[in-house]
């Protein structure tokens, strides 16, 4: 009898392991449209592998985080990313990281990561950090924010809107770690006002409830 619901344990164990795998991986980029013909194929979720016997030790070697980002531009900072683009060793380990620069009051402007949680770690400077909340029960969009000095770690969870402000007077220095090597970036002004053919100024100025010619010298902005 207690060998029978041994097995009955067992198999009922097993069917949930494979309903726990059964899903689909993690995207790697925004989309990924199937085509019937193979040699038709441009991109793969994620990045062809390379035999590992022709792997050499600079495959997982990259230098250059040591030089400062250009921030002479109109938010005042630069964000030298490290995926897997420029860090072939990184394709499938999940991870990248990022080097970002600040000038005196400059701006990491309202973005998102659609793949990715961040964890920042200020090296120089004092920054002004917060992320906000996807919709409540009741509606609203809670705001989380810190100031963080040199030493001081700030998560970011994935997919959320999140920034960083520079509010010293000399110049600021951080280093982000992501969960994707392909987090992904949507800078929200850039997105909304910046679009390509640009979203109908009717649609624009009915959610921000603006006129429409503001909404107009907006995306002549971007």
């Amino acid at each position: 009898m207690e060998a029978r619901y041994f097995l009955v344990y067992l198999t009922f164990l097993a069917m949930s392991s494979c309903m726990a795998y059964a899903t689909d991986p993690t995207q790697l980029q925004d989309f990924c449209v199937a085509v019937n013909d193979p040699n038709n194929q441009l991109f793969v979720n994620g990045l062809l592998c390379k035999n590992p016997m022709d792997a050499k030790p600079e495959d997982f070697f990259k230098d250059g985080l040591d030089k400062p980002g250009d921030t002479n531009n109109r938010v005042q900072s630069a964000v030298t990313l490290v995926s897997a683009l420029q860090l072939p060793g990184l394709n499938t380990l999940g991870i990248s990281l990022a080097r970002i620069d600040y000038a005196p009051y400059g701006l990491n402007p309202p973005h998102t990561h659609p793949r990715a949680s961040e964890i920042l770690t200020v090296i120089e400077g004092t920054l002004y950090v917060g992320f906000v909340t996807s919709n409540l029960a009741n509606g609203d969009n809670k705001l989380f924010t810190k100031v963080l000095n040199k030493g001081d770690v700030f998560v970011f969870p994935q997919g959320l809107i999140h920034f960083q402000f520079n509010i010293g007077k000399y110049p600021a220095i951080a280093i982000a770690g992501l969960s994707s090597q392909n987090p992904g970036t949507v800078t929200i002004a850039n997105a909304v006002f910046g679009a390509d053919p640009p979203i109908n100024v009717d649609v624009l100025s009915k959610a921000f409830q603006l006129d429409e010619h503001i909404v107009k010298m907006l995306q002549s902005k971007f």
